[in-house]
């Protein structure tokens, strides 16, 4: 048996909120997604979260998304949603809920609905609530929670639910499940992309979920190399549109090991040998762009402490 890389929750949970936000809301938040007038585009808010995070100055960042949403009634309204993949308690969790929904009312006068996904192993943390009580004053908030876990009893609905968000859930736990075992998580893995198309999906809504669940499920590079040669195989005997997504899938991933390891052997060659948190940070990085923009910085920064400053203001 051997033992599973680490696993990459935070790249897909990322690229899924940016692709996929209205599905995201109507899968884990139903009766918010009815309210919301979907014939008008909501709009994101990166840059007004990214200044709330540099002014409230509270440490580590997570997966986060700030939306401005449109109501029925006429009324805009601003959606963070905070997706929480730490398998240990937090005793910040609702504190920095609170600190993210006061900054942005506080910076921008706008009402904030927090909504938070929790993609932890423990089942009963369930941070709902932070406030604080003193002499008759009370101030506070209260958040509803998806706790990822729960789906373990739903398993049927996510085999048969068409929402991306149902594939991407089953990756989570799998790869929660297997963290101990490549072997285990390889076939699961492999049974995940073949279902795919029996699904319906689309051509363009396969490569992403695929993209996000081999982003996701990580696996050594021997078993990586049956991965790729059984999904080639069933795709030859299943589809030639299937095999065409893998196809184009293959050359995308390809370019961008490629950028990775050119990033990395720059910062070797002029700096000696590179921080094993820097190379776990450049090996997540999706953005064959970003990467690049990387590589000229690399062959420019004085040292490499200013390359990981310019890694931790992004």
């Amino acid at each position: 048996m051997t033992t599973a890389p680490s696993a990459n929750y935070d790249a897909p949970w990322k690229e899924a909120l940016e692709r996929y936000f209205e599905p995201f809301l109507a899968f884990f938040f139903p009766q918010i997604h009815a309210e919301i007038d979907w014939q008008l585009s909501y709009e994101s808010l990166d840059s007004e979260f990214q200044q709330v995070v540099r002014d409230a100055e509270i440490g580590k960042r997570f997966v986060d998304k700030l939306v401005k949403v449109w109501r029925r009634d006429g009324q805009e309204t601003w959606v963070l949603i905070h997706v929480e993949i730490q398998s240990q308690y937090d005793s910040d969790f609702a504190k920095r809920m609170y600190t993210y929904s006061y900054r942005i009312f506080d910076r921008y006068n706008r009402n904030v609905v927090s909504l938070a996904i929790l993609g932890d192993d423990q089942l009963n943390w369930r941070p709902q609530a932070y406030h604080y009580t003193l002499w008759g004053c009370r101030v506070g908030i209260e958040f509803p929670i998806v706790k990822l876990l729960d789906y373990e009893s739903q398993w049927d609905f996510l085999e048969q639910s068409l929402n991306p968000y149902a594939m991407l859930v089953r990756a989570h736990l799998l790869t929660q499940k297997t963290s101990g075992d490549s072997e285990d998580r390889l076939t699961w893995k492999l049974r995940l992309v073949q279902g795919m198309q029996a699904l319906g999906y689309s051509e363009d809504t396969i490569l992403e979920l695929f993209r996000l669940v081999d982003l996701m499920m990580t696996l050594p590079p021997e078993l990586d190399q049956i991965f790729d040669t059984e999904v080639r195989r069933f795709g030859a005997e299943n589809a030639m549109l299937y095999l065409t997504t893998i196809e184009r899938f293959a050359i995308e991933r390809g370019k961008l090991q490629n950028a990775r390891v050119s990033v990395m052997e720059v910062l070797d060659v002029r700096f000696g040998a590179v921080p094993p948190e820097l190379i776990d940070q450049i090996n997540q990085m999706e953005d064959l762009d970003r990467l690049k923009q990387l590589l000229r910085q690399a062959t420019v920064l004085a040292s490499i402490a200013d390359f990981q400053v310019l890694l931790l203001n992004e």
